[in-house]
């Protein structure tokens, strides 16, 4: 791959971190799965349990819209990828989560979490898609984050 070609990969996989957050903060995530392979893994460093697959996933975002009204915005930042080969990309960057439960506008606090986030990513007809996403954080506080225990994964399944 070319380093234009590798210019452009870089500007069409931020491109679509963006929208990822786009459809997460402003779309109850209904499309966030699709970024995804079908055997991805969603996972945070020292925390809680990882999401395995697409369906798992799926269901996490589901479990944050039936829990009601939140004001959330992930703003990114620091985006850096190494190519490993021309189908196979790691990525990392920052992510900082502001949120509150309940409805807009919420009074204005400092992010409730900063994490680095790494993830792989493959091309998979002609998408890229995320392998492995994982989640380092880096700084926690204030309002809770959100996260769905294996329990309400697994009634949103259908396998509870």
């Amino acid at each position: 791959m070319s380093p234009a070609e590798k210019r452009d990969v870089i500007a069409d996989l931020h491109h679509k971190l963006v929208a990822y957050w786009h459809d997460v903060d402003f779309n109850w995530g209904r499309n966030a799965a699709e970024y995804y392979t079908e055997d991805a893994i969603f996972e945070i460093r020292n925390g809680s349990n990882p999401y395995h697959g697409r369906a798992e996933i799926r269901a996490f975002y589901t479990y944050r819209h039936d829990r009601g009204p939140r004001v959330v915005v992930h703003a990114i930042s620091n985006f850096l990828c190494d190519f490993e080969d021309d189908a196979r990309v790691r990525s990392s960057w920052i992510c900082m989560i502001y949120a509150h439960d309940g409805e807009p506008p919420q009074v204005s606090a400092p992010p409730i979490a900063i994490s680095r986030v790494d993830d792989i990513l493959v091309l998979q007809d002609d998408d890229w898609l995320i392998e492995r996403r994982t989640w380092n954080p880096l700084f926690r506080g204030g309002v809770k984050s959100t996260h769905a225990s294996a329990e309400d994964i697994a009634k949103r399944l259908g396998t509870a």
